[in-house]
């Protein structure tokens, strides 16, 4: 399967601009030219065609959209049928009938344009707070169908990968654990993840990922490190071992003005990712299918990465998933 994400630093409230920032990502990535690698998916940031840090719901309702329809979603529809992928990109959308009720949301949309899914984030950060209210996590998961496979799919938004409102366990691990049970194939999060870097650390590293945040997410999830995944045919069609989940971090970068006098600039991680985790059974090892579920099982893990965009990069995240990776980590096993 062939993968891309858009990172990008847009302009909050600036939505023709965000647009024609986009186009010309793509286009000088030469996504959709001719003799081009042209992706299965393409995935976009939170907010990233009007920007993310809002101060309320009077701020961001000139830019609330119906499920399909207002401009963002019309990109989304074009630039599906123009790329022949589908395209997953967040919105700020209505989702109620009397229009008083609102919903940080994912929409999908396939080659055709046509609306397919539409995720609500269920973990809000204090910034959704003042004008969303929580998804359903049930709605984080759909098959889709790419390359006449139908491929098992968690969807998340930024914050749905933390312990829920930071009271939950730590290593309750509930976004990961769902993507065990559901048998997930892909793991698709579309992020505003912030960053504690200053704007000159940022501007130093700029082409370099910010590897605080990526292990961060890596250790999110753990359990693809540590128990059985169950699903039989993995993404590109292959059964038996390894066994792999991919993840698309799409994450974006910039900076925003704060919400109010009483909050900081909101500066963003880049750092976009696609990666897959690997579970190989140790020569010797393999153990029945009727294992428990919660048996950790002794697996040889190797973490696969076909590309990491800098902290301030704009650009294409691309993968290949059938080509080699361009890295590779290893698990050190304890002692």
């Amino acid at each position: 399967m062939k993968i891309a994400t858009l990172q990008l630093a847009p302009k909050l409230g600036d939505l023709q601009g965000n647009i024609e920032k986009a186009n010309g990502l793509l286009k000088s990535n030469k996504l959709g030219s001719a003799g081009a690698a042209t992706p299965d998916i393409l995935v976009l940031p939170e907010m990233a065609l009007t920007g993310y840090n809002f101060p309320s719901l009077e701020a961001v309702k000139p830019y609330l959209e119906p499920v399909g329809g207002g401009p963002s979603a019309s990109w989304a529809r074009e630039t599906a049928k123009r790329l022949k992928c589908k395209v997953c990109r967040l919105r700020k959308p209505p989702q109620s009938t009397d229009q008083t009720t609102y919903y940080n949301s994912l929409l999908v949309v396939d080659e055709r344009g046509e609306v397919i899914h539409n995720y609500r984030k269920s973990f809000l950060y204090y910034t959704d707070e003042t004008w969303a209210a929580e998804g359903q996590v049930e709605r984080g998961f759909k098959e889709l169908a790419i390359q006449e496979q139908q491929v098992a799919t968690s969807f998340g938004i930024c914050m749905d990968i933390n312990p829920y409102k930071f009271e939950a366990p730590f290593d309750k691990w509930e976004f990961a654990s769902r993507v065990l049970d559901s048998k997930t194939q892909l793991v698709i999060l579309s992020m505003a993840w912030l960053t504690l870097l200053s704007r000159e650390e940022l501007d130093a590293l700029k082409y370099k990922p910010e590897m605080d945040t990526f292990n961060y997410w890596l250790q999110r999830f753990w359990p693809l490190l540590q128990k059985r995944m169950k699903h039989e045919i993995d993404i590109d069609g292959k059964t038996g071992s390894p066994k792999k989940v991919v993840i698309v971090f799409a994450n974006r970068a910039g900076e925003e003005p704060p919400a109010d006098e009483t909050k900081s600039e909101a500066r963003y991680a880049g750092t976009s990712a696609i990666i897959a985790v690997t579970q190989k059974p140790r020569s010797g090892s393999e153990q029945d299918s009727e294992s428990s579920d919660d048996e950790e099982l002794p697996f040889d893990v190797k973490i696969l990465c076909w590309d990491l965009l800098g902290a301030a990069e704009e650009g294409v995240c691309f993968a290949d998933t059938t080509a080699d990776p361009k890295m590779v980590f290893a698990i050190k096993k304890s002692k």
